[in-house]
This record gives C-alpha cells, sequence and structure tokens, in this order.
C-alpha cells in the first residue's frame, strides 16, 4: 500500500460535504516515498516529503556509523579469542578464552524484541495512513496519531520486557561469575560489552517513543508528527537487526 505524505492546508480542497469522497490533492510532491518534484516546477523542493527525506537521510548515515562501532567491537571480540599469553610458571604460550553458558532468557528477550518491532511497523504505517490523515488535514480529529500511540505503547511495553530480561541475564551470570571485569573468562567481559552498548541504544529508542507517546499531541503540524514516528520506528527496527547480529555471534562466535 503506498502512503501518501501530507500537503498542506493550503493545497487541499473539499468539494462536498460529509466523508463521502476524497478531496481532491494538489499536485505537490507528497512525501513518504522516493521520487522528485510533480508539480511540474524546476526549482527546489522544501516540502514535506523533502523534509521527510533529509531527516531519514539523516537518520540513516548516524546509524551506519553507530554499526560501524559495533562491528569493531565485534572484531575485538574474535581477536581476543584467538590472543594468547605466556604462562610465567612455565613459559608457554597458553590461551584464557572459555565460552560462557548463555541464559535461556535470552531467548525469550529476542522474542519480546522481534514483537516490539512488528508493533512499532503498524504504528508507523497508522500515522501514514490516508484515510485516518485525511481527517487530521480536514480537523476531523486525530486519528492516525491515536492508532500510532496506540501501537507505539504496546512496543513502549514489549521494548521495556527486553530490557528487564537483560537485566536479568546479567545477575544470572554475575551469580555464576562472570563479570564485567572478565576475571573468569574475557568472554564475559565482552558479553556485558556488547550487550551493555546495545542496552543503551534500546533505552534510548524507549526514550524516543515516550517522546512520541507524551509530546505528539501537542504538536499541530501532521507532517511533523509523521516524521517524528517514521524516524522512531526505523531506529528502533536497527536496533532490532542488531541485536540479531550480536546474538548470532555471541551463540554461534564463541
Amino acid at each position: 500500500m503506498a502512503y501518501a505524505f501530507t500537503p498542506t492546508h493550503e493545497s487541499t480542497e473539499r468539494t462536498g460535504a460529509g466523508h463521502g469522497g476524497k478531496p481532491p490533492l494538489s499536485r505537490r510532491p507528497t512525501g513518504g516515498g522516493g521520487g522528485g518534484g510533480d508539480d511540474g516546477s524546476n526549482g527546489p523542493q522544501h516540502g514535506p516529503r523533502e523534509a521527510l527525506h533529509r531527516v531519514r537521510v539523516f537518520l540513516f548515515s548516524a546509524l551506519a556509523a553507530d554499526e560501524v562501532f559495533f562491528l569493531v567491537v565485534v572484531l575485538l571480540f574474535y581477536a581476543r579469542q584467538s590472543s594468547t599469553h605466556m604462562d610465567p610458571r612455565t613459559l608457554r604460550q597458553i590461551a584464557d578464552w572459555r565460552p560462557i553458558p548463555l541464559p535461556a532468557i535470552l531467548l525469550l528477550n529476542t522474542v519480546a524484541l522481534a514483537l516490539s518491532s512488528g508493533t512499532a511497523e503498524a504504528a508507523r504505517r497508522h500515522i501514514f495512513k490516508e484515510i485516518d490523515v485525511m481527517d487530521e488535514w480536514l480537523g476531523l480529529g486525530r486519528p492516525a496519531l491515536r492508532r500510532s500511540q496506540m501501537w507505539l505503547a504496546g512496543t513502549l511495553a514489549l521494548g521495556a520486557l527486553f530490557l528487564a530480561g537483560q537485566w536479568q541475564a546479567w545477575r544470572q551470570l554475575y551469580a555464576q561469575g562472570y563479570t564485567f571485569s572478565g576475571a573468569a573468562t574475557p568472554a564475559s567481559y565482552f558479553f556485558c560489552l556488547l550487550t551493555g552498548l546495545h542496552a543503551l541504544h534500546v533505552l534510548a529508542g524507549l526514550l524516543a517513543i515516550l517522546f512520541c507517546l507524551i509530546v505528539l499531541r501537542y504538536i499541530p503540524r501532521v507532517e511533523s508528527r509523521q516524521i517524528a514516528i517514521d524516524a522512531t520506528v526505523w531506529f528502533w527496527h536497527v536496533m532490532g537487526l542488531t541485536w540479531l547480529a550480536l546474538c548470532g555471534v555471541l551463540l554461534f562466535g564463541q
């Protein structure tokens, strides 16, 4: 389904009473997807679609740099496994890397985060749903925002459940002697580092969702609300994919 971004209020006209038909849309660019101007002008475009495009470019550029940072830590994870040190008693090179047992709760955490990605995407689709956005254009309520926030609330709950599960996993490992210091094995240090960094990103995503739930109702422009939810949801999707990759590293890379 194609999602049309909102035109300005001045660019729509009502042709009849009631809700029987759509008002005609102007030929200005109406965001959400790619493509250039379809209004016949050759000058630079500064409409809602272009604002959404700029925000997405900035977001994905920042996330790409962030993923490179995670990649560097993962490479150090593999490099540390193959390193050795000299035993001063035997004067032999020995390896001190021992795999750590991953808590079973990580599976439940992964399921919760995957479900939260689905609810987040539902929120993003609703904020661009044309029939609901039209009511907002015409001042007939905010059904798009209301439905999106309902799904975002579910995402917030599942994200909080994920963080609570991660905390429980850290506690279980700590009880077994696997700490951030890596005294038992360097593998515990990298587990805490990778999962801790990811948890901080998830926390940032939860704060962004909380912003969308509390503040967006006070923002009058539909386009601004759409951009905020769109950026938040794409960030959340990337964090979900990042966790799947980290899980694969921790599960099969030790």
